[in-house]
């Protein structure tokens, strides 16, 4: 229903472009896209599968880095579907609840990854600054705590954006969202209103949770490194140190382009279109591509990888 020549009344109907400037070669993209999604669902659920079937890996450390799969598989899997819809088969119309959703889990998952990524290096924190007491105080009971803890804040902390913006506007610019996904500023970007509070309150979640965990990450692997390098012997730091390789390369492949998604959003205008969106569909793609590589490769204590080669030596055998 349209009240004028320029404005939409509650649309029930999206129209989600893909990356704008590249039209022509989407069909192109999409393959690495695919197969990197193709092999984030394989590499998760190999390590998911891994950590559940052997009880060597059911402590706390492997138990965070299977939620960070889950979390990884749910976040890729909120947007490629229609992502490659888009880039193979042209289909760009998405209902805007449908839209609100996808929105909703995106930002909701993005917010447990980080704080997953926060428990992990506490983790580490305890296990290596207080290594005598570490089993007394990551107990499998706080290990749930700390992922309830994590899932709620996130799910408390996104659900007024998908309000603010379901019973705020009812006149919408357009229905056209230069964007591969619906990611909330580009959705709010549409409304013909006040738009004030909706980007107030996504900055402050933002800052909320990234300021919030980057603090206590950074906090937490500064006190490791210190007592790292305290260590009196050098295969003891040596050990100390690569157990958190695979927790650092996460957090700052994550984080980077995170921010670099962020800021360019809001404040680089002078930044292509299609730059901006590329680098956002990665950031939602890349981490769930790398992180089973990254800890199937450096893990070191029990190893991951060690295991994966049992499965595939007992099958070749089979």
């Amino acid at each position: 229903m349209f009240l004028s020549n320029v404005t939409v009344f509650m649309p029930s109907v999206l129209t989600l472009i893909g990356i704008p400037g590249l039209e022509s070669v989407q069909s192109w993209i999409g393959i690495p896209f695919c197969a990197m999604y193709i092999l984030a669902m394989i590499g998760n659920s190999l390590l998911l599968f891994i950590i559940k079937s052997e009880p060597s890996l059911h402590e706390p450390m492997y138990i965070f880095i299977g939620m960070l799969g889950v979390t990884d598989i749910v976040l890729a899997s909120s947007i490629m579907p229609k992502m490659l819809g888009i880039f193979w088969f042209h289909t760009q119309e998405i209902y805007f609840d449908s839209c609100l959703l996808q929105m909703w889990l995106i930002h909701t998952f993005e917010c447990i990854e980080s704080g997953i990524l926060l428990a992990m290096a506490l983790d580490r924190y305890v296990a290596i600054c207080y290594p005598l007491r570490y089993a007394t105080i990551f107990t499998h009971k706080l290990v749930a705590q700390l992922g309830t803890v994590v899932v709620l804040r996130a799910a408390i902390l996104v659900a007024p954006c998908l309000v603010l913006i379901k019973y705020r506007f009812q006149f919408y610019h357009t229905t056209v969202i230069s964007h591969t996904y619906c990611e909330h500023m580009a959705i709010v970007k549409l409304a013909a209103g006040n738009i004030k509070i909706n980007k107030i309150y996504g900055l402050f979640v933002a800052f909320t949770v990234s300021g919030f965990d980057l603090t206590f990450i950074t906090f937490s692997y500064s006190q490791i490194f210190v007592t790292v390098f305290h260590l009196p012997q050098k295969e003891s730091r040596l050990k100390a140190f690569n157990t958190c390789i695979a927790h650092i390369c996460v957090f700052l492949q994550l984080y980077f382009l995170a921010f670099f998604s962020f800021f360019t959003h809001r404040f680089g205008s002078h930044i292509p279109p299609y730059i901006h969106i590329l680098f956002s569909s990665m950031y939602l793609l890349v981490p769930p591509f790398l992180n089973p590589l990254v800890y199937g490769v450096k893990t070191k204590q029990i190893q991951i990888r060690r295991h994966v080669w049992k499965m595939f030596v007992s099958f070749q055998k089979s």
